[in-house]
């Protein structure tokens, strides 16, 4: 059985990993073990409940846990996050699951790779939109064929995000809040691409403007011929997490859970003269997604999760792109339109 440590206790920490783990210790007894989840968070120390237990510092739960047999969350900024895999590694820490991004830049990417094959670590990046039930039908009617090639993709990523934008300042950018979701699954469906175009939008609420957090665009080409369009507005007043997948007989439309509140995917299908199908059904993704990796460290199959390069290719996309958008927009960086094509 797996203990577990938590790195952060922000909105991903105390609203996405603890609830969650609490699903998967009821859906499989045995995975976890009975001693409570340790969590530490300097800035935002947790109260003790039942299940969780606050620890001072990582040495403490270094101390309460064996670190062996502890699966680590880290779910802090991802600007602390090199130095952080270094300290839990020093204490004896190999399984750890990182909140995405795993980084914001190549340089930061660099050095979470030479921390990770100095110290064996085993990190799985918790980009859990690759184990939906929907992302799996999608990539079901890909492999097919049913629907002939697949042509385009657009995914649609929206939320009103000004508070947390304005108050925590915790990404640099919008490509790294939630776009690293959606170019993960389109990265899965139609392989390998280059950046063909990006801009950035500023985060603006009255008099206050956070730059390059409002809203973030993407085109890629992939090198099977797929293009891609992924867009992400921190500025909507609506939630929208949809993928749209055209082929060559069909068209695919997926809305993927919006929050907590209803954990129910939706895809319709769009037959030529306009025969439509739909199907709702659950999709609790997160969940799944961390009862696969406690199974996969439970027997330790291997050391590296099988959609870690699919996470740094997303880094290096997403890194092309903003520095595609900082070159367009001047000194400040600050670009008010679409990046020149290069």
């Amino acid at each position: 059985m797996l203990h577990t440590l938590i790195v952060g206790m922000g909105r991903a920490g105390q609203g996405l990993h603890l609830p969650s783990l609490v699903k998967v210790r009821a859906a499989a007894p045995g995975l976890l073990a009975r001693a409570p989840i340790v969590a530490v968070d300097p800035l935002r120390p947790p109260a003790d409940g039942p299940g969780l237990v606050r620890a001072e510092s990582l040495e403490e739960a270094a101390r309460r846990c064996p670190p062996a047999r502890t699966v680590a969350h880290v779910c802090t900024p991802p600007r602390v996050r090199a130095a952080l895999l270094d300290r839990l590694a020093a204490l004896g820490y190999r399984k750890i699951i990182v909140e995405k991004p795993l980084a914001v830049d190549l340089p930061g990417l660099a050095e979470v790779a030479r921390i990770r094959r100095r110290w064996g670590l085993d990190v799985t990046v918790a980009t859990h939109w690759l184990d939906s039930v929907l992302t799996r039908r999608l990539r079901t009617a890909v492999a097919a064929g049913e629907f002939g090639a697949l042509r385009r993709i657009r995914a649609v990523q929206n939320k009103p995000r000004f508070t947390r934008g304005i108050a925590a300042r915790d990404h640099p950018t919008a490509f790294d809040v939630e776009l690293p979701h959606a170019l993960a699954v389109v990265l899965s469906l139609a392989g390998g691409a280059r950046v063909v175009d990006a801009s950035w939008e500023d985060l603006v609420l009255g008099r206050t403007r956070v730059p390059r957090l409002g809203r973030a665009r993407l085109r890629l080409e992939h090198a099977a011929g797929v293009r891609t369009e992924l867009d992400s507005d921190l500025t909507s007043p609506v939630r929208e997490r949809s993928i749209t997948l055209h082929f060559d007989r069909a068209v695919l439309v997926g809305h993927y859970p919006c929050s907590d509140a209803d954990h129910t995917a939706q895809l319709r299908t769009v037959r030529p003269g306009g025969d439509a199908t739909r199907a709702v059904f659950t999709d609790d993704a997160f969940p799944a997604f961390l009862r696969g990796a406690y199974v996969r460290y439970a027997l330790s199959v291997s050391s590296m999760h099988r959609t870690l390069p699919v996470q740094v290719d997303a880094v290096r996309l997403l890194t092309e792109a903003k520095g595609m958008c900082a070159a367009a927009g001047g000194p400040r960086g600050e670009a008010r339109g679409a990046a020149a094509i290069r």
